[in-house]
């Protein structure tokens, strides 16, 4: 006849933990840096990737539809032209790829132009209009140079911090690749004992 237990199990106590050696120390957690409130307003924003070409045809469709505007609105005044070309430059090397972060510089002072028909004024014809362009964009050569300044310098920051992500990761590959070799190893001929 079987006899059943009339007692549980009992659990046997744990071992206190030890306290740690004298040669190790308890690193802190990194405390998180603080974001200004202005850059969390600037990374909810779109972030559009546009290819060189996008980022030309984005520039020029905005500069013409602001010189559109300007011409209805204020009568041509090259004062709120120009002064709105220096965001427009900005976001088209913000929202360029990194691939194609060159057309940035390139394609805003085509976009100035483009966008300097409306506002130009000229008579005659195409002569008439094209020596009006001309002398427009002689005239505000400070706002598109301005702009396209904006454009090479936004370009080649994020072109530097491009390269700087790169070689970190390459440093952190060869790091991993350096010590991860002999791990490698031990797995696969543990995986191949079992």
């Amino acid at each position: 006849m079987e006899q059943h237990r009339t007692r549980p199990p009992q659990r046997r106590p744990r071992p206190p933990r030890s306290p740690l050696p004298a040669a190790v120390y308890r690193v802190p957690a990194p405390t998180a840096r603080r974001v200004p409130p202005v850059v969390l307003t600037l990374r909810r924003l779109p972030n559009p990737r546009l290819t060189g070409l996008g980022a030309g045809l984005f520039a020029a469709a905005t500069m013409f539809v602001i010189g559109c505007l300007d011409e209805l609105l204020f009568d041509g005044e090259p004062l709120v032209y120009g002064v709105l070309f220096l965001p427009v430059s900005a976001l088209t090397a913000l929202w360029v790829r990194t691939a194609d972060l060159v057309t940035a510089p390139i394609s805003v002072p085509i976009a100035f132009a483009f966008g300097t028909l409306p506002i130009s004024g000229g008579t005659g014809g195409f002569g008439g209009q094209t020596m009006a362009v001309v002398t427009a964009l002689a005239v505000q050569a400070g706002w598109l140079y301005g702009g396209t300044l904006i454009a090479g310098v936004i370009a080649s920051v994020r072109k530097v911090r491009q390269m700087g992500r790169r070689q970190h990761a390459r440093d952190i590959a060869t790091r991993a690749g350096a010590t991860g070799v002999g791990v490698k190893t031990r797995t696969k001929a543990g995986a191949g004992g079992s």
